[in-house]
């Protein structure tokens, strides 16, 4: 008998309880992971994250095959397709039963319940998650609507019960063809080739940021210019590494401090926490996952959506230096500082009056990391039509955002050559006089409008 693993966006062996089950289970396994074309297409997937799927399934690929296992990666076209194709693969080759990560989304609850009525065999569905939206809730047994108290609640349970990570299968006999198949058509792809792909790579990428700047996190993370960051976030979506491996490795050299969530260690585990917050807040309330405003009062709020306006932030061209020089890093790198995404979100909103859901799209064309649950979190946050509690007041200053967080230019320079001569405060206020655009609006004027329009609907 035949045990088949499903992957999903789960791609690494080591940590990987699924395929730790399967093993234990059965002498023989093989792997499977699904492509869906049109699904890709639906989710707007950036050119970039697919051609980073592609290399990650590769990798994958050399690494199951190395303890016995083939990978075999079929067309599905769309989630739909996907209980018709696993039941002729598992028919092919004898499958017994399937393993596979539980997912939290709409789309694929749905997937996976039309599976298991419809295969003729197991489908055996753990979790993995680094916490379960079951299993995290307040005292009344509803979900969380904010971070801070989710974010204690979480670490008091991952501190009770701190999570083990799975080595990785030990090898079998090799199957007859355990090399993974050639990968089918994709789309359109732009090279990912500076993001590491592999497992081995990705863990010497962790251990060196623990190691060396982790410590210093908290003073470097929100400037641009500095590699302050992890820069881990494309594995993560992809699962080329989990949560776990994380906090193991975080735990082991920054010790008890990652407990604390003002230190350093502790406000990187913040950032894991995040987005388990925004997984939780698409599970219990998957109207966010539908297109709508978790706030559903602010569905009333009239966006002017001028496209001349989204296409100047689009394209990095707003006279805002802060702004541009980070939509050009997106546009070049298919990749965007986190302080640099909440700045132009920020403008888009709150400056420019763009309904929030054009960036969430632009970034999920665009961004190799790209998260569903991350990325609508993170617009709806800028927007004011999330779970954050603070006021819809909060509006970023364009200006004095790049003065605090690029106060000598250089990430600025590095992505608008046209300032590249200036100096001093004129890098984040140009003079007229140069070829670069004037601000597209007035940030004073512009909050004010964003004011009344959040204003009219409470009234």
């Amino acid at each position: 008998m035949t045990a088949l693993v499903w992957f999903r966006n789960d791609l690494r062996s080591l940590d990987h309880p699924a395929l730790t089950t399967a093993c234990n289970d059965q002498q023989n396994v093989r792997a499977v992971y699904l492509l869906c074309p049109q699904q890709l297409d639906e989710h707007v997937t950036a050119p970039i994250r697919r051609h980073f799927l592609r290399r990650a399934l590769d990798e994958l690929g050399q690494q199951l095959a190395a303890i016995g296992i083939p990978l075999d990666i079929i067309n599905a076209e769309h989630f739909k397709d996907a209980p018709e194709c696993l039941s002729n693969y598992c028919r092919q080759h004898d499958i017994s039963a399937i393993y596979a990560h539980k997912e939290w989304l709409v789309d694929e609850i749905q997937r996976d319940k039309d599976c298991a009525v419809q295969l003729e065999l197991p489908l055996h569905l753990i979790d993995d998650s680094f916490l379960s939206p079951l299993s995290i809730g307040k005292a009344d047994g509803l979900p969380y609507k904010v971070f801070t108290p989710f974010s204690r609640r979480c670490r008091e349970a991952l501190a009770t019960h701190f999570p083990r990570v799975q080595r990785r299968p030990s090898a079998k006999t090799l199957s007859e063809g355990a090399i993974a198949t050639s990968c089918p058509v994709f789309g359109e792809e732009k090279d990912s080739s500076a993001w590491p792909a592999s497992e081995e790579a990705v863990l010497r990428q962790l251990r060196e940021f623990c190691a060396e700047r982790a410590g210093d996190y908290k003073k470097h993370r929100d400037f641009p210019e500095i590699e302050g960051t992890s820069r881990l976030s494309a594995a993560l979506a992809l699962g080329l590494i989990s949560p776990r491996q994380c906090l193991a490795r975080l735990q082991q050299e920054c010790g008890e401090d990652i407990w604390d969530s003002k230190s350093d260690a502790g406000t990187w585990l913040n950032e894991l926490l995040w987005r388990e917050f925004y997984r939780h807040v698409a599970y219990h309330f998957p109207r966010v996952v539908k297109g709508r405003a978790f706030q559903s009062a602010t569905e009333a709020i009239p966006w002017p959506n001028d496209q001349a306006l989204y296409d100047a932030w689009r394209e990095g061209r707003t006279g805002y230096p802060i702004v541009d020089a980070a939509m050009r890093q997106l546009a070049q790198t298919g990749w965007m500082h986190n302080r640099l995404r909440m700045i132009t979100a920020s403008f888009l909103c709150k400056d420019l009056q763009i309904d929030w859901r054009w960036g969430e799209h632009h970034f999920l064309e665009n961004l190799i990391d790209a998260d569903f649950a991350s990325n609508n979190g993170g617009w709806q946050w800028a927007a004011s039509t999330g779970t954050d509690a603070a006021p819809y007041f909060r509006i970023f200053n364009p200006t004095t955002q790049g003065q605090r967080f690029d106060a000598d230019g250089h990430f600025i320079r590095h992505y608008v050559p046209e300032l590249a001569g200036l100096q001093g405060k004129h890098i984040h206020e140009p003079p007229a006089s140069l070829s670069y655009p004037a601000p597209i609006v007035d940030h004073k004027e512009r909050r004010n409008i964003t004011l009344a329009l959040f204003k009219a609907i409470r009234d």
